[in-house]
């Protein structure tokens, strides 16, 4: 009886490892930069909203100057290597236009992050989930004024283009890079999605519209 169930189970394990995501074919590719969803477990607790509904980005790897190895201004091969997982979306109707990639397939809190692309070049990331965090520590869910906590000094507020009451809350790279983290507030202060770019796409408040 031992034998049979180790055999079903091993059945079991088998067809389970075909599901992965899919990968770029006959590419040698570096270690991607993301990780996988965290899970809980026994006596620890549970991960923060959205982690277990997408791949996450590895900590540290968004960052003013880009998506780790991909850095702003890189071609599509560039970041999709080091998304490292399956990446789609709409091209446009001209090569010099603009365009997002998302993670697929798409989970049920939306794109959680989407990578921006204009000319042929990598522009932009946008992120409406709780659990991935921006250069210096801001997140969706945050105050503004823990937002202004975080980037002392460095904080331009602007009135939000849609949102009665809500704000665009502008960092640009405390060190003097071109790149910029971009917060957007409801009217209550709490800040519902975030981008990092380099202007001017940073600053389009309809994305690719």
């Amino acid at each position: 009886m031992r034998v049979a169930t180790a055999t079903a189970l091993l059945l079991v394990l088998s067809a389970c490892g075909d599901r992965g995501p899919a990968r770029t074919p006959d590419v040698a590719t570096p270690a991607p930069a993301v990780e996988p969803a965290s899970q809980p477990s026994s006596g620890t607790p549970p991960p923060p909203p959205g982690a277990a509904n997408g791949a996450m980005p590895a900590p540290g790897v968004i960052g003013f100057a880009g998506f780790g190895p991909a850095p702003f201004g890189s071609t599509e091969e560039q970041l999709r290597m080091a998304w490292g997982r399956e990446l789609g979306g709409m091209k446009p109707d001209t090569p010099q236009g603009c365009y997002y990639l998302m993670p697929q397939p798409r989970t049920q809190r939306g794109y959680r992050i989407a990578f921006m692309f204009e000319d042929q070049r990598f522009v932009r990331m946008d992120v409406n989930a709780e659990d991935i965090e921006a250069p210096g520590g801001g997140r969706v869910g945050m105050s503004t004024q823990q937002i202004e906590q975080l980037y002392a000094g460095h904080v331009q507020v602007q009135n939000h283009k849609y949102v009665e009451g809500g704000k665009y809350l502008r960092v640009p790279n405390p060190d003097g890079g071109a790149g910029v983290v971009l917060f957007e507030t409801d009217a209550s202060g709490r800040v519902t999605t975030w981008r990092i770019g380099e202007p001017p796409q940073v600053d389009y408040v309809e994305g690719c519209s």
